[in-house]
C-alpha cells in the first residue's frame, strides 16, 4: 500500500487520534510512579537557610515495596534535617509493619501525623509512634516538637474534625502546622504560622489543563494541591505518593517537597 507525502493537515489529523492514547498511556504508566521533587525557599535571600524540611504525604502503601523504597532513597538524597509525614500510610493495617520497615530506612527523622485511612484501618497508633521515634522522630496526635536548638516548633495535628487542639505557636521560633486535611487550614486563625502542611487531597490525581481537578475528597476544599495563602498563614498542599481506587495520575505527578528556611 503506497500512503502520500505528510502534509500538515495528516499530520494535526494523526496527532489527534493520537492524542487520547498517549494521555491514557501517561495516566495509566508514567505518571504514578514519576515521582518529582519540589524545593521551595521560604527564607528571605539575605538570609542562609539553616533548616531543611521534606514533606511527603499519602503513601496508601499496598505491597509495592520497590516504589517505596525509591521513594526513600530519594527523601535521602536530599539531606533533610527532618521528614513530615502528613497521613494515610495505608488503607490495610496489614501493610503498616512492611510500610514501617520501609520509613526506618530514611536517614533522618520523621514526624507524622495521622490521616482518615490510617484511623479507617485500626493501624496500631503505638507501633507507629514506636517506629518513628526509634528514629528520632514522633508520631503526634495533637503534640509539638522544638527542634534545631529552639529555632523550629513542629505541630502536629489529629485527623479528628474540628479544630485542631494542638498547643499554641512558640513564639520566637519558626512555627509549622502538620495536618492532614487540608480544609482545616481555615480552623487555625487567629494563630498565625509560617508554613502549614497537608496531604488528603491527592492532588485529585487526575487533573485537566486550565480546569484543575475533575475531583477531590471530602475537607478540601479549594485548596487542591500547592501552596495557598490562608489566615492562619501560607499552606502547601502536596499531592501524595500512592494513590486511591486506582493507579491513574494525569497531570498530577506525585511528590516530594523540599522547604529550606
Amino acid at each position: 500500500m503506497k500512503f502520500g507525502p505528510m502534509t500538515r493537515r495528516k499530520f494535526l489529523f494523526g496527532a489527534l487520534l493520537a492524542t487520547p492514547f498517549l494521555a491514557a498511556a501517561d495516566a495509566r504508566w508514567l505518571e504514578p510512579e514519576w515521582v518529582k521533587t519540589r524545593h521551595i525557599k521560604l527564607s528571605p535571600d539575605k538570609d542562609k537557610p539553616f533548616f531543611r524540611l521534606v514533606h511527603f504525604t499519602d503513601v496508601h502503601h499496598k505491597g509495592d515495596c520497590a516504589y517505596l523504597e525509591r521513594v526513600t532513597r530519594q527523601i535521602n538524597a536530599l539531606s533533610p534535617d527532618a521528614v513530615c509525614f502528613t497521613g494515610d500510610i495505608v488503607e490495610k493495617r496489614y501493610f503498616v509493619r512492611e510500610a514501617l520497615e520501609i520509613f526506618a530506612k530514611i536517614k533522618s527523622p520523621i514526624f507524622g501525623v495521622p490521616g482518615n485511612h490510617d484511623y479507617w484501618s485500626g493501624a496500631n497508633f503505638h507501633e507507629i509512634h514506636g517506629a518513628l521515634a526509634r528514629g528520632g522522630g514522633a508520631w503526634m496526635l495533637d503534640e509539638q516538637r522544638i527542634l534545631a536548638g529552639g529555632r523550629i516548633c513542629l505541630s502536629g495535628a489529629t485527623c479528628l474534625r474540628g479544630r485542631p487542639q494542638t498547643p499554641p505557636p512558640l513564639s520566637g521560633a519558626r512555627n509549622i502546622m502538620a495536618l492532614h486535611y487540608p480544609l482545616m487550614a481555615d480552623l487555625l486563625a487567629p494563630r498565625r504560622y509560617d508554613l502549614i502542611l497537608a496531604g488528603h487531597s491527592h492532588g485529585g490525581q487526575v487533573r485537566l489543563p486550565f480546569y484543575g481537578a475533575l475531583m477531590v475528597p471530602y475537607w478540601v476544599g479549594p485548596y487542591e494541591m500547592g501552596l495557598f495563602q490562608t489566615n492562619a498563614g501560607p499552606l502547601y498542599v502536596n499531592p501524595g505518593i500512592g494513590y486511591l481506587y486506582t493507579s491513574v495520575r494525569f497531570c498530577c505527578r506525585p511528590e516530594i517537597t523540599v522547604f529550606d528556611l
